[in-house]
């Protein structure tokens, strides 16, 4: 079982990114998907996450408007489009799965990708 996300890189303010979530060795059909994001000596924040039909989602305050996640059953695949991007955006981006349901707690998730840098710079 192993979640990879992928897709961080260097982007201006006003760019965009699409961070990837494949998972291997498991299907994500039953699950929710959540991406966090952490900075250095923060706490882990959730910023987006859909449920396992890909019907429900949720978005952090700061990121709504600016950020969609989807998923992709075929590819067993999550998706973070970010546009926009701001300074305040620049973090390790984590995706995490767990049964069914978005919970916005990292300890709910017991499967989690190794992150991905975001850095948002002029």
């Amino acid at each position: 079982v192993q979640l990879q996300a992928s897709g961080g890189g260097l982007v201006q303010p006003g760019g965009s990114l699409r961070l990837s979530c494949a998972a291997s060795g498991f299907t994500l059909e039953q699950n929710a998907v959540a991406w966090f994001r952490q900075a250095p000596g923060k706490e882990r924040e959730g910023i987006a996450c859909i449920n396992n039909q890909g019907t429900s989602f949720y978005y952090l305050d700061s990121v709504k408007g600016r950020f969609t996640v989807s998923r992709d059953f075929a590819k067993n695949m999550v998706y973070l489009q970010m546009n926009s991007l701001t300074l305040e955006d620049t973090d390790i981006y984590y995706c995490a799965t767990r049964s069914y349901f978005c919970s916005g707690i990292p300890g709910e998730y017991p499967y989690w990708g190794q992150g991905t840098q975001v850095t948002v710079s002029s």
